[in-house]
C-alpha cells in the first residue's frame, strides 16, 4: 500500500490514480541520464579516501584549466608585475644608497623599504590570485569566465586584499627581523612558525573572494578549512609539484639530448640555441600552468570544504573519473 501524494489516502502500490481525489499517484521520475554523472560524482568523491580524493580533484582541475586556458594570463601577469616590483625596489635601494650602506644609521629606512616591498609584492600576488579564484568559481558554478570577470572581481575586493596584505607584510617583516637576531635554534623555530603561517593561510584568497572577511576573521576561517582538508590539500599540492617537475625534467632531457645530437651531426650552434630557447619556454609555460592549476585546486577544495559539494564543473565532466567500479 502507498499514500496519495495529494490527499494522503491509502491505495494499492500499483494504482496509477487516487480513487478518492483522482490525483496522479505515480512516483516522480528520477533524475535523467544527464544528471546521473553529477550525483555519482558527489556520492563517490565523498566516499573516497583523502589521498584519492585529492588526486581526483587535481585531475579534474587540469580539465577545468584546459577548458579555460586564458586563465594562464593571471599567473603570467602576476609574475611580470612581481618582477617589476622587485626591479623598482632594487633600483630605489641603489639610488638611496641603502643597498651599499649596510646596517648603519639607515637600518630603519632599510626595514621600511623591506616592508614596502613585502606589501607591494604580496598585493600583486594576492590580487591576481583573487582574479583567478573568481574565474574558477564562475566555472565551477556553471558559467564561462573571462579575464575581465576575474579582474573586476579582484577589483571589487580591493579593500579586503589590501587589509590582508598589510597584516601579511607585517608578519613577514617581524619574522624576518626575529630570524636575523636569533641563534641557530631560534632560526629553526622561526622557520617552523613561518611554515605554520603558510599552512594556516592556505585558503586565504578564496575566503577573501567569496566571504569578504576582514584579515583576522579570514585567517581564522582559512585555518578552520585547512583542518578539514589537510589530506586533500597536501596530496593535491604534492601531486601538482611532482608532475610539473617530472614533465619539465623529461622535456629538458629530451630537448637537450636532441640539441646536442643535432649539434654533433651538423656542427651548428643554432641547434644548441634553439634547444635552450625551447627549454626556457617550456619551463615558463610549465610554471604558469602549475601556478594556475594550484589555484584552481585551491578553489575546488575551498568549495568542497565550505559547502560540502563537488564543484559543478567537476560534476559535468566527472563521469569517467567517478563512475562506480573505476
Amino acid at each position: 500500500m502507498k499514500r496519495c501524494p495529494n490527499c494522503s489516502s491509502m491505495m494499492p502500490d500499483d494504482a496509477v490514480r487516487c480513487i478518492k481525489c483522482g490525483a496522479d499517484a505515480r512516483p516522480a521520475p528520477g533524475p535523467g541520464p544527464a544528471a546521473r554523472p553529477a550525483i555519482v560524482a558527489v556520492q563517490e568523491i565523498a566516499r573516497m579516501g583523502r589521498i584519492r580524493r585529492g588526486w581526483e580533484l587535481t585531475k579534474q582541475s587540469w580539465r577545468v584549466l584546459m577548458l579555460d586556458k586564458e586563465l594562464l594570463i593571471f599567473p603570467l601577469l602576476s609574475g611580470l608585475a612581481c618582477f617589476l616590483v622587485l626591479a623598482g625596489f632594487f633600483a630605489g635601494a641603489l639610488v638611496t644608497g641603502i643597498a651599499h650602506r649596510g646596517k648603519t644609521a639607515d637600518e630603519t629606512a632599510g626595514w621600511v623599504l623591506l616592508f614596502a616591498y613585502y606589501f607591494a609584492n604580496y598585493f600583486v600576488i594576492v590580487f591576481f590570485n583573487s582574479a583567478l579564484v573568481a574565474c574558477a568559481m564562475i566555472r565551477f558554478r556553471g558559467g564561462v569566465p573571462t579575464v575581465g570577470d576575474g579582474l573586476r572581481a579582484a577589483g571589487a575586493r580591493i579593500a579586503q586584499i589590501a587589509a590582508w596584505v598589510l597584516l601579511a607584510a607585517t608578519v613577514g617583516v617581524v619574522l624576518r627581523a626575529i630570524q636575523e637576531r636569533v641563534e641557530a635554534v631560534g632560526k629553526i623555530v622561526v622557520a617552523l612558525l613561518g611554515a605554520g603561517w603558510t599552512i594556516a593561510t592556505y585558503f586565504i584568497v578564496p575566503v577573501l573572494v567569496v566571504e569578504k572577511l576582514g584579515p583576522v576573521d579570514a585567517l581564522g576561517r582559512s585555518a578552520t578549512l585547512v583542518k578539514q582538508t589537510w589530506g586533500e590539500s597536501a596530496v593535491s599540492n604534492m601531486g601538482i609539484g611532482l608532475i610539473s617537475f617530472l614533465a619539465t625534467l623529461a622535456f629538458i632531457v629530451v630537448a637537450g639530448v636532441a640539441s646536442v645530437a643535432l649539434f654533433m651531426s651538423t656542427g651548428s650552434f643554432a641547434a644548441l640555441l634553439v634547444g635552450g630557447a625551447a627549454c626556457a619556454v617550456f619551463v615558463i609555460v610549465a610554471s604558469l600552468a602549475s601556478s594556475a592549476l594550484s589555484t584552481i585546486v585551491l578553489s575546488a577544495l575551498y568549495l568542497y570544504a565550505a559547502e560540502k559539494t563537488v564543484p559543478q564543473a567537476f560534476e559535468a565532466i566527472a563521469q569517467g573519473a567517478f563512475a562506480p567500479g573505476r
